[in-house]
């Protein structure tokens, strides 16, 4: 029997996740992407392997990965999107918060995709288990730039926002990890500003919270996907009522 969709992008999340592993610690040379970014031999080999792995088994999807841009056949129905090292200044700091996330786009929604935890040992899939809970009352906040939301919105400001205070316990964490922690219950929410849309970075982690049945919406409670306005996921409607109100 070939693989399901889901049971594809574990699959694929997990030969990312390998070779995220096994170049942990090594000299990497950084090749600058400008505007700050950069990425190195860890990111590249790991989207081959993914590739390799989607490739083989559904070789009439295109792929479009961070590094590599879009392969495969003009005209697909289907699109594989692959961040294959998020977090790769984690990586290259030698810190081991990163993921690896596999999405499947079709017919404009995502019907199946993965993160994996390569240190963790752990791979979330939207076949789940999946648990989302606001118990933790942690909420991640993705602080890396651009902000196009500011100065309206800036997520950094419920840093400083005294009911925030009152009632969250703020984490920064600069890797999508943090939107499969909140479909597990192990984060309440996450927020970032940003252009969301086929993003390669955040498509599995929005896929995981909306099959864990959490609020994902923009910063101002609009869809998310559809434009610049960042993304506020969160566990219950409470917290999300909570979150969007502080922000606005």
């Amino acid at each position: 029997m070939p693989p399901t969709d889901a049971e594809l992008a574990v699959t694929a999340a997990e030969a990312g996740a390998a070779v995220v592993r096994a170049r942990f610690g090594a000299d990497l040379d950084r090749v600058d992407k400008g505007g700050g970014d950069f990425t190195t031999a860890a990111d590249m080999e790991a989207e081959a392997a993914i590739a390799a792995v989607l490739r083989a088994a559904r070789p009439h999807d295109a792929i479009a990965g961070e590094e590599g841009g879009r392969t495969g056949p003009a005209g697909a129905e289907r699109t594989w999107l692959v961040d294959p090292l998020c977090g790769t200044l984690n990586f290259a700091a030698g810190t081991m918060a990163v993921a690896v996330n596999v999405a499947l786009r079709a017919g404009g929604r995502t019907v199946a995709a993965a993160v994996a935890d390569p240190f963790a040992a752990r791979v979330y899939c939207t076949e789940g288990p999946l648990a989302p809970s606001a118990r933790t009352t942690l909420v991640d906040l993705n602080l890396d730039p651009p902000y196009p939301n500011a100065p309206a919105i800036r997520v950094a400001a419920l840093l400083t926002n005294p009911a925030f205070e009152a009632r969250f316990r703020p984490r920064v964490l600069s890797t999508t990890l943090a939107l499969a922690w909140v479909a597990t219950g192990d984060r309440a929410a996450y927020l970032t500003d940003g252009d969301l849309r086929d993003s390669v970075h955040f498509a599995a982690g929005i896929a995981l919270c909306e099959a864990a049945g959490c609020v994902v919406t923009d910063l101002r409670g609009a869809p998310v996907l559809t434009g610049d306005g960042g993304l506020l996921a969160a566990a219950d409607a409470a917290t999300h009522a909570e979150l969007l109100a502080m922000l606005s």
